[in-house]
């Protein structure tokens, strides 16, 4: 049975190696700011990978660690499960992150000079991965409408820069971080047409996928057999279960020359087997995480209600974009008529929060700020008091 479904308890995380607690002066930040930037949870993870640890733990040997099949039956089962998609296990390769694996796939895949496309503001790594590695970045910004308070893809433009710029690669946020939309099934068609058509490869960040509170989630390879082809699908359980610190992802990977070309840039990285307490971890959560994610799903959608009501009554000049996917919340403060360093400064040291500003996300993320909902809402309520000191 399951034992933490208490979302409610505060936890005090100072003083455990966490880079979300203990890390503020380091970073130059006030020591009793409020951190609700990066995007772990502040809640217990669930007792069953707790005990799946606490068992690990008690055996006591911790050499090296490799998985076989059963590993990937249950891996392939969860996935089967929630999504109706299928892989073999040839298909399923593993890394300790997400971002690890995008940074393997571009050396894979690219050469030094060769242009990658995203679609910002969108989550920061994309473009240090790709700029950091010598390759050229192309944006795709998406659109914000105030209309119906989204953001939409400009296809005439995502085309015409691929072209333009001989893009080899897309890196695909599904759902998207920091702007949350869910994006539709014809949205995901219409982009996998025409990286077909120009010969683009898409690299889909799926992370968040569990967190989708409105629509569904596609795994965009899944849509039709030719994306298959071109895909390369990122995954983890580290949002879904609270499991970053355990550093485990999944890469499954279709095509078997793209497979090939990646697993030799993986190897020339260095790295080798994962540890064993994430895989301990992610075979307790994929078999019997269900109880404690349909726990923190409820809470967390209750969470981005209670911000949306705060800020429509208490923040006149703020406004949250509407949400659709993911714990992270993406608020518009341009209303307050602030530069992006003001309104850093404001938050910081008015407010005494710790967020993610949105010019990291990119020159169209200016003016908004990223705040982490997966936390016990007397966190959220002191959040949102704060924020009303500048506004």
């Amino acid at each position: 049975m399951e034992r933490n479904l208490d979302f409610d308890t505060v936890i005090n995380r100072k003083d455990t190696l966490s880079l979300k607690f203990d890390f503020a002066k380091r970073r130059g930040l006030p020591a009793d700011v409020l951190p609700l930037w990066v995007a772990d949870m502040d809640f217990k993870t669930s007792s069953y990978i707790v005990d799946a640890l606490h068992d690990a733990a008690e055996y006591g040997v911790f050499g090296y660690s490799e998985t076989q099949t059963p590993y990937y039956e249950v891996v392939r089962d969860y996935f089967h499960r929630k999504y109706d998609y299928d892989f073999t296990e040839r298909e399923l390769l593993k890394s300790p992150g997400v971002v690890f694996a995008i940074a393997v796939a571009v050396n894979a895949l690219t050469e030094k000079g060769d242009a990658i496309m995203i679609q910002q503001p969108v989550y920061y790594p994309f473009s240090e991965v790709i700029e950091d590695n010598n390759r050229k970045l192309v944006d795709n910004t998406l659109v914000y409408n105030p209309q119906d308070n989204r953001y939409y893809i400009d296809f005439e433009d995502f085309e015409n820069k691929i072209v333009a710029n001989n893009v080899k690669l897309f890196l695909l946020c599904n759902p998207h971080n920091p702007v949350s939309r869910v994006w539709s099934k014809e949205e995901l068609i219409k982009i996998g047409e025409i990286c077909l058509k120009h010969n683009v490869l898409v690299l889909s960040d799926e992370i968040h996928q569990d967190f989708t509170f409105v629509g569904k989630h596609h795994i965009f390879a899944s849509l039709k057999p030719e994306f298959e082809d071109i895909t390369l699908t990122f995954t983890s359980p580290s949002k879904t279960f609270n499991l970053a610190g355990l550093q485990t992802a999944h890469i499954f990977i279709k095509n078997p020359k793209i497979r090939r070309k990646f697993c030799h840039a993986y190897n020339a990285s260095g790295y080798s087997q994962l540890n064993v307490m994430g895989l301990v971890a992610t075979i307790a959560a994929y078999k019997y995480g269900d109880e404690w994610f349909s726990g923190v799903f409820k809470y967390i959608k209750n969470n981005v209600e209670f911000i949306k009501n705060y800020v429509e009554t208490n923040l006149p000049n703020v406004r949250m974009i509407t949400h659709e996917a993911t714990y992270l919340v993406w608020l518009d403060f341009r209303g307050l008529g602030l530069t992006p360093a003001q309104l850093d400064d404001a938050i910081i040291n008015k407010s005494k929060l710790w967020l993610d500003s949105g010019k990291i996300f990119g020159k169209s993320g200016e003016g908004f700020q990223r705040i982490n909902a997966a936390c016990p809402r007397r966190l959220l309520e002191d959040a949102m008091a704060r924020l009303s000191l500048i506004v």
